[in-house]
């Protein structure tokens, strides 16, 4: 696995982690275990903010043994505007008009590219209505399309940019194709923070089954997710397949966040019976969040499993080996780590203390004892 990583530059390498990486690169292989491309990551945040060198970024990833990139795809901050003619005459430049709308799709473009010449599958999360497609405009983006058609239009556009014929490939020859076949439609309508309609089930399942119909003609061969249920994460799974979904999808997904590594078993199994007793024992599930968080004495919003920096690397030592084992047995197609990349010590939120690396002083990135717990335990498992 690590081999490939001579033919990468590794700007911003922290020493210890270079140290780590030679290691590797000398140990005996053991034999193949676990794929790869079932240990992922989340980019959001840092990632995509424009500061940081994606490139960079994704060779380390490609360093450490991820396999996959779970990228979010914020449709508010692409289509802000629904014509040309609403586009502010300062901000037009940004703007390629794609199906009549105004679209800037340059920070996804080189993010997927980047994750291509790293090797690296991208599963977008495709999520947040734009002002003039909620439902409810106050709302903003925690609110659903008003118009189903809105949602299933801009799949089509980001399908055709980088699918399989995407164009985004023809524009860029020097890049071996690595085009995207899964999509996740939304993340966790379950809570009101990301969909702002109570009886949230009925009309996720709506939305997720337009959008797996519009996939299904735009890819045959593409895989659509359902969003990640969080907390009761089985029981929303339940109340899922009661509105429905069960025809909706090709692969489940559930963000087992808890304290201790057998809770977040314990939950991915209670989402296997669920899917068992709906008739689905054979459809694949994703967990497309597993985190803990390192701001213990930070952060001032917490969920109940922070810890410290060593806390968050000792749990990813138990937890990767203990879903590597269920992978085959719990029909498990991957996991994400929330999140590779995390603002800078400072921040209010659990969440902004989860990442492998962190954003530190002066914008350097620094690497936490995670990202070697985490390169050192799919090294082992994936060899």
């Amino acid at each position: 696995m690590l081999l490939r990583m001579t033919s990468l530059s590794f700007p911003r390498l922290a020493a210890p982690l270079l140290a780590l990486l030679l290691c590797l690169l000398l140990s005996p292989a053991a034999g193949a275990k676990t794929p790869e491309a079932f240990f992922g990551v989340i980019g959001d945040g840092p990632l995509l903010s424009g500061q940081e060198d994606v490139g960079a970024q994704t060779a380390v990833m490609h360093a450490v043994g991820v396999g996959s990139m779970r990228l979010a795809v914020y449709w508010d901050s692409i289509e802000p505007y629904a014509t040309p003619a609403d586009v502010p005459v300062s901000d037009q430049g940004r703007f390629v008009v794609r199906d009549g709308i105004p679209t800037d799709l340059a920070v996804y473009d080189a993010a997927i590219l980047a994750a291509a010449r790293a090797r690296i599958t991208v599963l977008p999360v495709v999520q947040r209505s734009p002002t003039w497609a909620a439902l409810d405009p106050q709302a903003a983006s925690s609110s659903p399309p008003r118009r189903i058609g809105d949602y299933t239009a801009f799949l089509r556009m980001l399908v055709a940019r980088y699918g399989p014929r995407g164009s985004l490939w023809a524009e860029h020859p020097d890049v071996k194709p690595v085009p995207i076949r899964a999509w996740q439609i939304w993340n966790e309508p379950d809570i009101t923070k990301y969909w702002a309609v109570e009886d949230w089930a009925p009309a996720y399942v709506r939305l997720l089954r337009a959008a797996h119909r519009t996939l299904k003609r735009a890819d045959p061969h593409s895989k659509t997710v359902s969003a990640g249920l969080t907390n009761r994460s089985w029981v929303d799974l339940r109340k899922l397949y009661a509105a429905g979904g069960r025809r909706a999808f090709d692969i489940a997904a559930i963000h087992p966040f808890s304290r201790r590594v057998s809770n977040v078993i314990r939950l991915v199994r209670l989402a296997r019976r669920e899917m068992r007793k709906a008739g689905d024992a054979r459809k694949p599930m994703m967990l497309t969040e597993v985190t803990w968080s390192s701001g213990k004495g930070e952060s001032q919003f917490n969920y109940g499993w922070e810890t410290t920096e060593a806390g968050q690397a000792a749990r990813i030592r138990a937890l990767l080996p203990a879903l590597a084992r269920l992978r085959v047995p719990l029909r498990i197609a991957g996991l994400y780590w929330y999140t590779w990349l995390s603002r800078p010590v400072g921040g209010a939120d659990s969440f902004d203390y989860s990442g492998l690396r962190r954003v530190g002083d002066g914008g350097a990135v620094v690497d936490k004892p995670a990202l070697v717990a985490f390169a050192q335990t799919v090294h082992r498992l994936t060899r």
